[in-house]
């Protein structure tokens, strides 16, 4: 929030407050009125200064102006994997659908190799990667392994307390492009690629069905049944498997 947004709900806030009491007595129900909108001047300066607070919290846990990346294995005809950073074994037997915590590394260059989980004789995958300060990062294994590569995705995990915050990631190397819609209703995100991500959206909490449709059709491939999306929580939502064969087509939700 800019200084100047503040200082309006600092002044809306107390000029609310003296017309409340101004009326008290006189008119209840206009004071009452008054008082509400006092309240929200109150309950959105809160908000700014909660949000404040978090980002404050997550460059805190930067550190030393650090980056964090987390770890996502959706190659579904791979093996489980280990996962080394510049030549140091990281990550142990990373199975499909199965993401890491957020690793905290230095800003700058790093190669990336990934091998079958306990055999080093053979490369599955080697990437090299350039990491941004006090950047989250999702690095997901995508593809069949014929084609396997590892697509790095920006997080940005920040949101505010009252409010949740969601993207689509489409990891299905087989599916094609899709629309992710709330179950019979609105379309949310149209027209989704293979290996792209969605802009976020913030939405209010709540508990809502949801339905991945072939895109621009009523085609549903995929029924995602009470998805809890809630207050300060961002979520990622990411297309797997496959939509012709198996392992089956799949949504998993990483929190951030």
């Amino acid at each position: 929030m800019h200084f100047q947004d503040e200082q309006s709900l600092v002044l809306s806030a107390a000029k609310n407050e003296m017309l409340a009491n101004f009326y008290k007595y006189t008119n209840p129900s206009l004071s009452m009125m008054y008082y509400q909108k006092h309240l929200m001047c109150i309950q959105q300066l809160a908000a700014a200064d909660y949000r404040g607070y978090q980002e404050n919290q997550m460059y805190t846990r930067a550190g030393e102006q650090n980056s964090f990346v987390r770890v996502l294995h959706t190659s579904p005809d791979a093996p489980a994997v280990d996962v080394y950073v510049n030549g140091q074994k990281v990550i142990t037997d990373l199975t499909f659908k199965e993401t890491t915590d957020y690793l905290r590394l230095p800003p700058g260059q790093y190669t990336i190799e990934v091998y079958p989980a306990g055999d080093m004789s053979q490369l599955v995958l080697q990437e090299r990667v350039a990491l941004t300060r006090n950047t989250y990062y999702t690095a997901a294994a995508t593809g069949k392994l014929a084609n396997i590569s590892l697509d790095v995705f920006v997080d940005k995990p920040y949101v505010s307390p009252n409010q949740s915050k969601v993207r689509v990631i489409h990891l299905s190397p087989d599916a094609p492009n899709v629309d992710i819609a709330v179950k019979g209703g609105d379309v949310l995100f149209r027209n989704v690629p293979f290996k792209k991500a969605t802009d976020y959206l913030t939405l209010s909490p709540m508990t809502v069905n949801l339905e991945v449709r072939v895109a621009g059709t009523n085609n549903v491939v995929l029924s995602i049944p009470q998805v809890q999306l809630k207050a300060g929580k961002t979520y990622t939502a990411v297309a797997v498997g496959l939509a012709n064969g198996m392992p089956a087509l799949d949504a998993i939700f990483l929190m951030s």
